[in-house]
């Protein structure tokens, strides 16, 4: 079953400017340029793309904060703009730079706050809760205020209380923007967990691509409020023309490595490094370097995915 669908959905915006001293003239900025794609119930969805590319507009029409320009959309068979209220019960939303927390109450008390907004069971109220509070390691962190807290220890507040209320749909917006690396750890793996045992459907916005590589098996890229790519993060490299690389280790120094399944890029000694196309198996690449050369040690490096999308990006910014 499809739990987002959207169908050619459009976001203009009205944008006025100062164009002399008094006279301002109005330009149309098309935010959200005509997007379908369907997220099925259960899916870890990955929705990146560069600042200004239309994912923060899209997640806000997707929660009913901004009403589409154009096209259907439909969450839970809800229409958001419509039916802002009914569909709050049924998702639960997390923007990095905003909170959803009371500032000057003790991070128990939005809990508690929440727990009646909401209207969630009692007994459901406190399972939840103490699940949260377990992962997300929230334990010494219930009585102290929100604005005492780090940006990881807030974040990881925010998740917790979007997800009291067992929502059908996570969105995150840039879940781990700020935080160190053992913040960023337990986010994520809560965030597997989550899916895997609630089914939870979650559609994640963030620039950090470990996020992606770690969490989502789809990705849509969207640039200019269009998309460029929806499917497996391992076609994204496809699509993008990535290359692997294979790291050989010789028993002593030669010249570079001479094959027709790769080219030599750097060589430092003993050691050369190989490129070859990601979407080819390394097997007959490792067969050949060692049938021919004195290899002492090889490893095979994965293509960076940063890389992949900067060069999509850079090619369509090409007249």
């Amino acid at each position: 079953m499809d739990l987002i669908e959207l169908d050619g959905v459009e976001k203009v915006f009205d944008v006025r400017r100062r164009a002399g001293l008094v006279r301002r003239e109005k330009r149309r900025v098309r935010a959200v340029d005509g997007i379908s794609f369907r997220v099925a119930r259960g899916e870890m969805v990955g929705y990146i793309g560069p600042n200004g590319a239309g994912k923060s507009t899209t997640i806000k029409m997707l929660t009913g904060i901004l009403t589409p320009s154009g096209g259907r959309l439909r969450v839970a068979g809800i229409d958001p703009a419509r039916e802002r209220t009914r569909l709050a019960q049924r998702i639960g939303v997390v923007f990095g730079q905003r909170t959803t927390l009371w500032w000057d109450l003790p991070l128990k008390d939005s809990y508690r706050l929440m727990h009646r907004m909401y209207r969630i069971p009692d007994a459901r109220f406190r399972e939840n809760l103490d699940r949260c509070v377990e992962l997300l390691d929230l334990g010494e962190l219930l009585d102290v205020p929100v604005r005492q807290l780090s940006l990881g220890q807030r974040m990881r507040g925010d998740i917790a209380a979007a997800l009291l209320h067992d929502p059908e749909v996570l969105y995150l917006d840039e879940p781990t923007i700020g935080l160190d690396v053992v913040s960023k750890a337990k986010v994520r793996g809560f965030l597997r967990d989550l899916n895997a045992e609630q089914g939870t459907t979650v559609l994640l916005t963030t620039h950090d691509l470990q996020d992606i590589e770690q969490l989502c098996r789809r990705v849509m890229v969207i640039d200019h409020g269009r998309l460029m790519y929806d499917g497996a993060l391992a076609g994204l490299h496809e699509v993008g023309e990535s290359e692997r690389t294979l790291v050989v280790d010789l028993a002593r120094e030669l010249p570079p490595v001479v094959t027709e399944l790769a080219r030599t890029v750097r060589v430092e000694g003993p050691r050369q490094w190989l490129a070859f196309p990601a979407s080819q198996s390394a097997a007959p690449l490792v067969a050949a370097v060692a049938d021919g050369y004195p290899v002492v040690d090889l490893s095979v490096r994965e293509p960076d995915i940063e890389a992949v999308i900067a060069k999509m990006y850079a090619e369509r910014a090409e007249p």
